[in-house]
């Protein structure tokens, strides 16, 4: 996940040639559009179907009691965790640790506001430090839904678009190095920004969206107008779920992006 800023100020930026470099291989949707402002209720959008908030709430004083992908994932079997860049310790469910010095903000992580996840101590253990993401990588044990947040340095909020490229090549390029990501491989990465910086069509804005995958037509475009709710869907999807929370349940199904 990507911050505040507009699809023309990302694609074709030759601030950002690692993921120019990747989209000529992946699929790009090119009339994506972002639910609302600000952040929290997209990441909401992208995990529960509906925003809820039209605010940054706190974990420690607001949740979402409503059905979401972390509800779907338990009842189904399913690994998942949420790798978050700057997370003071395994299990983290306050809004910030008072401490200037890291950039981890909850408003990008919508699993801690999840009463599955408030009310479990067992799935708390499922929102972890960015540091364990590479470490699984290695060892072969990445979950079967990985969600991965930058801190506000990396994902172009407060560094800049060459910053959060960088991050890109050094995170991400080892993952699609995998045998996931090779033909005949089923893995899928979905690269895509929260909100526009100062864009409200259709609620927040157009920004770029681009997923990676041995099934996806490569280099492919769609022009289908697509918002988070349907990357839900295409998630869940993917994962072998039939039961779609909220908005994912009558959300576009994403098919043109398959080979």
């Amino acid at each position: 996940m990507e911050e505040n800023h507009n699809y023309a100020d990302v694609v074709g930026s030759p601030d950002v040639p690692y993921l120019n470099g990747l989209i000529t291989e992946g699929a790009l949707a090119a009339n994506y559009f972002a639910d609302t402002h600000p952040s929290l209720p997209n990441y909401l959008w992208l995990t529960a179907g509906a925003g809820f908030y039209g605010f940054d709430a706190c974990p420690e004083t607001h949740s979402v009691e409503a059905d979401n992908i972390v509800r779907e994932m338990d009842a189904a079997g399913i690994s998942w965790k949420s790798y978050d860049e700057s997370l003071p310790s395994v299990g983290f469910m306050s809004c910030n640790n008072g401490d200037t010095t890291t950039s981890y903000q909850a408003k990008h992580n919508p699993f801690v506001l999840f009463t599955d996840v408030q009310n479990d101590p067992a799935q708390q253990l499922n929102i972890v430090p960015f540091t364990q993401f590479a470490i699984d990588l290695a060892a072969g044990n990445l979950p079967q839904y990985s969600f991965l947040v930058p801190d506000e340095e990396d994902d172009a909020h407060d560094g800049s678009l060459a910053q959060m490229d960088s991050w890109l090549q050094a995170n991400i390029d080892p993952l699609l190095q995998t045998p996931m990501f090779q033909p005949g491989g089923d893995g899928l990465l979905i690269i895509t920004f929260d909100e526009s910086a100062n864009d409200n069509t259709n609620g927040g804005g157009q920004v770029m969206w681009l997923g990676i995958s041995p099934k996806f037509k490569s280099g492919f475009v769609s022009n289908v107008f697509h918002q988070h709710q349907d990357t839900l869907r295409l998630m869940m999807e993917g994962l072998g779920l039939t039961s779609f929370p909220n908005g994912a349940a009558t959300a576009s199904d994403m098919s043109e992006m398959f080979n």
